[in-house]
């Protein structure tokens, strides 16, 4: 029984592994053949991506610094579906964490710069999180679709903030300015893990993200009882769990997540916030957590992939003359595959007959001569009670 049980395992995790790298491969491979249908140069095109990835330092460190926002943004979308949740709204929750940390990034001064950092990243957290919660709260109280509410906050956080690049008091008033909010003061600005790079410790900090969502929803009580109310709603009601409180707070938390990243992507990158600076961000975050299955590891290996992609595609285009959104549609091809998977199980199944007639014959199902076979018992044992 048990090493049935280990043997279950391992074969889950070892699909785990292999969905997403087979999604990577018929990615490229199909990618390839658009390219050569285009009349493009497919191989230099690979070659340039590879470049753009891989062939020097500060290609490595262009990927890490496109990974970077992706994690936070991947998990948003991974915590609030761990819990049975769907937040589309990580964009709005980043540029609203975005918004209120610069504020304070750019107005307090004469803190140290330890706690001034502290505050940004307490107002950037505080301003996802209340964004984020907002549809916690109508879904609870009024049944309203998350799907709905996160996508229309994403569009009125976008207006926020098209309204405080261009008027007082938060624009930028230095003469000649684009629109754009005043900079973050020098003290605060992330420092540089590589010389000559823009590798930033915004990095590590995500990284740091990475480990808290880990030991939050798998070692604390509260996060078993997310992922419980995710898992069975039903089973967390009658365990006495506060199923409505634990959905406004993971939509918090999942927002505050995403408003830390928006913050460190000014704070390590920008220096100031303007209108569209992270457009694309939130929902590649959800390509990102659906591709690493909600997991740690899986988030910071996708996250990774995409980054690279993102980085490596600019080389791409400028060397081999392939327009930019073949890299979109790369990404896309790795999602509709990731998603996927009962495409892969089909052809799992028909690469091994053995198995495929298995698992035939294991999910059939029962016939009538066994169904009454089955109750029969149990019309023998009735006769004689109703006659008695």
């Amino acid at each position: 029984m048990k090493q049935n049980a280990k043997q279950f395992r391992f074969s889950s995790g070892l699909k785990q592994l292999l969905l997403p790298l087979f999604s990577l491969v018929l990615a490229l491979a199909l990618g390839y053949l658009t390219m050569l249908l285009m009349g493009y140069d497919a191989t230099k095109a690979y070659q340039s991506l590879w470049q753009g990835i891989f062939g020097s330092t500060n290609a490595i460190a262009e990927s890490l610094v496109q990974t970077t926002p992706l994690i936070f943004t991947a998990v948003s979308y991974a915590l609030a579906f761990k819990a049975g949740l769907i937040n589309l709204g990580g964009e709005g929750q980043l540029y609203m964490g975005a918004v209120w940390g610069s504020v304070l990034g750019s107005r307090l001064s004469g803190l140290p710069t330890w706690l001034h950092w502290g505050v940004i990243f307490a107002a950037a957290f505080a301003g996802g999180a209340i964004w984020g919660a907002i549809s916690g709260l109508l879904k609870v109280r009024f049944k309203a679709s998350e799907l709905i509410t996160t996508i229309m906050l994403n569009y009125i956080a976008l207006e926020w903030v098209s309204f405080c690049v261009t008027n007082l008091p938060f624009k930028d008033q230095t003469a000649g300015a684009a629109p754009r909010m005043p900079a973050v003061a020098d003290n605060v600005k992330l420092s540089l893990l590589l010389p000559r790079t823009r590798l930033h410790s915004g990095f590590l900090l995500a990284l740091l993200a990475l480990l808290l969502y880990y030991l939050f929803m798998w070692r604390t009580t509260k996060g078993y009882e997310l992922r419980v109310s995710g898992q069975n709603p039903n089973a967390a009601l009658y365990a006495g769990m506060p199923v409505k409180t634990n959905a406004v707070l993971a939509f918090g938390l999942a927002g505050g997540m995403a408003g830390l990243g928006g913050i460190i992507n000014i704070l390590g990158l920008q220096y100031f916030l303007t209108e569209g600076f992270a457009s694309g961000l939130g929902f590649s975050g959800v390509a990102v957590a659906l591709l690493g299955n909600s997991q740690p590891l899986g988030i910071l290996l996708a996250a990774f992939l995409f980054g690279a992609l993102n980085a490596g595609g600019i080389r791409m285009q400028t060397a081999a003359a392939v327009p930019s959104a073949m890299i979109s549609m790369i990404q896309g091809i790795i999602i509709f595959f990731a998603v996927s998977p009962y495409l892969f199980t089909w052809l799992w199944t028909r690469l091994r007959p053995d198995q495929s007639s298995r698992s035939q014959t294991l999910q059939a199902p029962p016939s009538s001569a066994a169904i009454s076979l089955a109750i029969a018992p149990d019309q023998r044992k009735s006769e004689p009670e109703e006659k008695r």
